[in-house]
């Protein structure tokens, strides 16, 4: 008796972890990255900004950030999650509410950097390495697709929300609400149900009814006592882990132009309407949500490599919707559809990958650089979309991303298949 309350205890705690980590997704995460583009049109119009200067505060934020993230992995080696998510919220909602104060552009690019830091605390970083040691690997993949679908449904309120705080409060004063609300969520949220599991017996797994299960699971338990996590510098003298990287640089490229491209290619280029825009952009919100909760259910089912193989597919007849869109194009509506059911792959991906590949020794440290890498490519990806459509065409700028794809997908799924026999190596010299 005991022993099953026990068992429900760290299954309800561990799901409660969950939850908490869909709040944080869904406001402090949804307030500081998704709500931002609505500001742009009332920021520049008030302030007297260019479009393009006032623009640079999103490539501002994500490089930041993306540079800050390896530190802020390594602090979570050293700091209290629970800390960290706290001075993440704070930052992250705070640097937003400030831009309530904000009148010059230098203003507005601090405050950015400020918030993207505290967000990559909390999310990029944040999230994952909760979920990475609170579940199993039979049960990580479905646990971080949850959480990180509280972002998308945050979102679909969020994005209401701003569009009439804006009309009926003007921005200055949403900034001040928005960040505002950003804290008083985050703060709570982070106090009540974020820390990290007391040992490895809160640690929820799959659970399993036949004897052969069981033998599996109890195999399972006893490996996760062993600590088989690869250290920092044992990561940087792999070469599986920078062609890891390198991979995700390839995808972060693709990720970047079919995201911020595809409006201006669907009703400049192609000369379709707003509305007909519109639906596109609504059809990938609501697949997107679908993409991260089926993608931890295909970890969990098929495992990494089968998965990638799938996202790998998506990603690329998404992107071959987009070429022949042209000639046929409802395609536009296959592409976002294919474009939001392959999120899970840069979503959840480097931070699902990264916890199987090499541990909990290190995690925060390792995934740091590698949410380095995925940003420069998304960082660099739009301006080399544009930069070949401007020379050479719509049809050339597709098509490299195409080969972008084929080339991340290709190299991530070979380090899978190297690091899961390599891993097996470990565990069964570490067992003697």
């Amino acid at each position: 008796m005991d022993k099953l309350e026990n068992g429900n205890k760290k299954f309800t705690m561990g799901w409660m972890i969950v939850i908490g980590c869909m709040i944080i997704q869904a406001i402090p995460f949804g307030v500081a990255s998704n709500i931002q583009p609505q500001f742009v049109s009332y920021v520049v119009e008030g302030e007297g900004f260019t479009l393009a200067s006032f623009s640079l505060l999103f490539t501002i934020g994500t490089v930041i950030s993306a540079v800050a993230s390896p530190i802020i992995g390594y602090l979570y080696s050293r700091i209290s999650a629970k800390l960290m998510f706290l001075v993440g919220c704070i930052l992250s909602g705070g640097g937003f509410l400030a831009f309530y104060f904000a009148h010059s552009l230098w203003q507005f690019y601090i405050f950015a950097g400020i918030s993207q830091i505290g967000t990559a605390a909390i999310s990029a970083i944040g999230v994952p390495l909760i979920i990475n040691a609170w579940f199993g690997e039979e049960v990580k993949g479905k646990a971080m697709g949850l959480a990180f679908a509280g972002g998308s449904i945050g979102n679909i309120f969020l994005q209401q929300l701003v569009a009439y705080s804006l009309v009926s409060q003007g921005y200055s004063r949403s900034y001040l609400l928005f960040g505002i609300l950003s804290l008083v969520v985050g703060i709570p949220v982070t106090l009540l149900m974020i820390r990290m599991p007391k040992d490895h017996n809160e640690v929820v797994r799959a659970k399993n009814k036949s004897k052969k299960d069981n033998d599996h699971d109890n195999k399972h338990e006893h490996d996760h006592k062993i600590e088989w996590g690869y250290s920092l510098t044992e990561v940087k003298q792999s070469k599986y882990f920078w062609l890891f990287s390198i991979g995700f640089i390839f995808i972060g490229i693709y990720v970047s132009a079919l995201a911020v491209q595809y409006p201006a290619y669907l009703r400049g280029h192609l000369g379709l309407s707003a509305t007909f825009v519109g639906f596109v952009g609504s059809t990938f919100a609501l697949f997107s949500l679908f993409g991260n909760i089926v993608g931890g259910f295909l970890f969990d089912r098929l495992g990494a490599v089968k998965t990638l193989i799938v996202a790998f597919a998506l990603a690329g007849v998404a992107c071959v919707c987009l070429i022949f869109a042209p000639q046929i194009p409802q395609l536009a509506f296959g592409f976002a559809t294919l474009k939001g059911l392959s999120v899970f792959a840069y979503m959840m991906g480097p931070a699902y990958l990264t916890g199987i590949f090499f541990g909990k020794k290190e995690y925060g440290a390792i995934l740091g650089i590698v949410n380095l890498m995925f940003a420069i490519g998304f960082a660099a990806g739009s301006s080399i979309f544009g930069f070949i459509v401007d020379k050479v065409g719509y049809f050339a700028g597709w098509s490299t991303m195409l080969a972008s794809i084929i080339l991340g997908y290709i190299i991530v799924i070979l380090v899978s298949i190297n690091m899961k026999k390599i891993n097996e190596e470990r565990m069964q010299s570490l067992r003697k």
